[in-house]
């Protein structure tokens, strides 16, 4: 079960949602996306996107699919959504993922 405020605190901001709508169904590396938000402008350092990288699957709505080796450096995270849906119970204390609602 999500948290709810930490799907909250993790959707509050739009670059999340822009994240988010990139990576879409399929998956998307680190590097892919950083250059998909600056090349529409972001303001965004690397430092800033593993932010808001790590918020999102702090919450539980995206997770590392696969590494990518490339060249002699570290492996390049490779993102993709772990939720498509979040469904708030308004009489509980949370949210859950919809994926594992019985």
């Amino acid at each position: 079960m999500l948290k709810f405020k930490t799907c909250i605190s993790a959707l509050h901001c739009p670059t999340r949602w822009t994240i988010i709508d990139f990576i879409g169904v399929g998956s998307k590396s680190t590097r892919e996306i950083y250059e998909f938000l600056t090349g529409r402008n972001a303001k965004l350092t690397s430092s800033g996107l593993y932010y808001h990288l790590s918020e999102l699957s702090r919450a539980g709505i995206i997770e590392v699919s696969e590494y990518r080796e490339k060249g002699g450096g570290a492996p390049e995270k490779v993102w993709k959504l772990k939720t498509t849906q979040i469904v708030i119970d308004l009489l509980g204390n949370g949210a859950q993922d919809n994926e594992n609602r019985n």
